[in-house]
């Protein structure tokens, strides 16, 4: 199984299980600490609280074992941060889980995940080659489990920021999300802020995870292992800001500001700006 440029990884099915272990634990432990206000505070992630996250993981992982979803009343009107289906999904659980006690919500976590874990160990790498829906179109179960990696580390994250309290920025688990990160650098870069073809831009991530991300624009914009000339601009920012970013889960604008460290240009700072403006990819 040979990765993508740029893509480091390992997405081997103990590699994957050890990273949702660990990105779960992560999620287990921070609210096991949390107090009552802390649990209610919101997260940079629209509309959601703290307690939302944790009903977010419960149910996705709860679907993915093929538990019915709860019964709840649909709203009389939408809300503005339910922008698609997954986000309808999404909001069901939040919904059913909102008026459960922490000790409750914890309780599910513990015991949705200890069986996912269960399931996960016993799957073999054919299993994890096996075709599969996935939220960014049918692959195959591997990649549906990086996808997880990445939802359940960006959550984790978003709980961090919303108590003050930074870690899991490096390590295994952040590799795995950072590389969802890179999978997207060519459609930013070549798509969202149009860098003319024959550009070559260079992401340096400082810290705490450290990455160079190298992208070519031809007859589309792809990542590649080294450019092949001098980049055209280079993009130098934190791994925190460059996630944030991509995340959706701060502005531009604070960023180039000099938010989360800043951010700082070699060559075409005009493209590099538009190129921040338009690294938010999630939905």
């Amino acid at each position: 199984m040979t990765n993508p440029p740029a893509i480091v990884a390992d997405s081997s099915g103990p590699a994957l299980t050890d990273q949702l272990r660990t990105v779960w634990a992560a999620l287990a432990e921070l609210g096991a600490t949390l107090s009552d206000e802390q649990w209610a505070s919101p997260t940079p992630c629209p509309g959601w609280s703290v307690a939302a996250q944790y009903a977010h993981v419960v149910g996705t992982e709860s679907m993915i074992l093929g538990r019915p979803n709860p019964e709840v009343p649909a709203p009389a009107e939408r809300p503005a941060h339910v922008l698609n289906p997954i986000a309808e999904f999404n909001e069901v659980w939040v919904t059913a889980l909102a008026a459960e006690p922490r000790e409750e919500v914890l309780r599910q976590l513990a015991e949705v995940t200890r069986v996912r874990l269960e399931a996960l160990e016993a799957m073999t790498e054919a299993d994890f080659a096996a075709p599969s829906w996935t939220p960014v179109g049918q692959a195959d179960y591997r990649r549906f489990m990086q996808v997880r990696v990445f939802d359940c580390w960006v959550h984790e994250q978003d709980i961090r920021d919303a108590i003050g309290r930074p870690g899991g920025e490096s390590g295994p688990v952040a590799e795995q999300a950072t590389d969802e990160l890179v999978r997207a650098a060519g459609f930013v870069v070549g798509k969202k802020a149009g860098a003319p073809r024959d550009a070559g831009v260079r992401f340096e991530l400082r810290g705490p995870l450290v990455r160079r991300i190298d992208v070519e624009v031809a007859d589309r914009a792809r990542v590649v292992a080294e450019l092949a000339a001098p980049p055209t601009v280079t993009v130098e920012l934190s791994s925190t800001a460059y996630s944030r970013l991509g995340c959706g889960r701060i502005t531009p604008a604070a960023v180039l500001g000099g938010g989360l460290g800043g951010v700082r240009f070699d060559g075409d700072e005009i493209l590099g700006r538009r190129i921040v403006e338009n690294l938010a990819f999630t939905i």
